[in-house]
């Protein structure tokens, strides 16, 4: 595994804690050997963790829609290469495409709707690569009390709880991508959905 796609906020005036861990995990993908793709912006948590990967060594891939980027004065900062897509959508499908594993950053409702359709995308068998959430101030606690509501109410399988991680620190993330084995794509749709 080589590039690593980070989803996470682009908004600015955050507590200070979650740029420190952003920043961290940076300077990991670069000591690493990591890639980052991303969403292209200079940013909040996205500007922050691309900044640091930059000058940790790694290359920087930014991907953003056009309509974000002419909202924006952008000059490319720190990536090394830079794509415009046509809409979210074909932003998302390239993220995923270009990249080897996820890590999610805290974020908002962008965040949150990449990383779902991630998993989904895992759960049907689309990918096996990777998923991590990192746990900064516990701000996934209670997502992940809903995703066991999901499945404590049969929406479903126990085993979907596997497919992704929830890290505490930047250091466990890159661990468990650096040590990460590959599931077993389901076979059936029993594999799928509870019945």
């Amino acid at each position: 595994m080589k590039k690593i796609c980070v989803y996470c906020s682009a908004s600015d005036g955050l507590d200070e804690s979650y740029y420190k861990e952003a920043q961290r995990l940076g300077e990991l993908l670069g000591e690493n050997g990591f890639d980052l793709v991303y969403g292209g912006s200079d940013f909040g948590l996205m500007g922050t963790v691309s900044k640091s990967a930059k000058l940790n060594g790694s290359k920087i891939l930014g991907i953003m829609p056009k309509k974000i980027y002419e909202l924006i004065s952008h000059e490319g900062g720190s990536c090394d290469e830079f794509i415009l897509t046509e809409d979210m959508r074909d932003r998302k499908e390239k993220l995923d495409k270009l990249s080897d594993a996820t890590i999610t950053l805290p974020g908002g409702f962008g965040t949150l709707e990449e990383i779902s359709e991630i998993i989904d995308q895992k759960i049907l068998g689309y990918t096996t690569k990777p998923i991590v959430f990192l746990n900064t101030n516990h701000f996934y606690d209670k997502l992940f009390e809903f995703f066991n509501q999901v499945v404590e109410q049969r929406f479903a399988r126990k085993q979907t709880l596997g497919l992704f991680y929830l890290a505490n620190t930047p250091e466990e993330a890159i661990q468990y991508i650096a040590n990460y084995v590959p599931n077993k794509p389901p076979q059936t749709l029993d594999d799928i959905y509870v019945k």
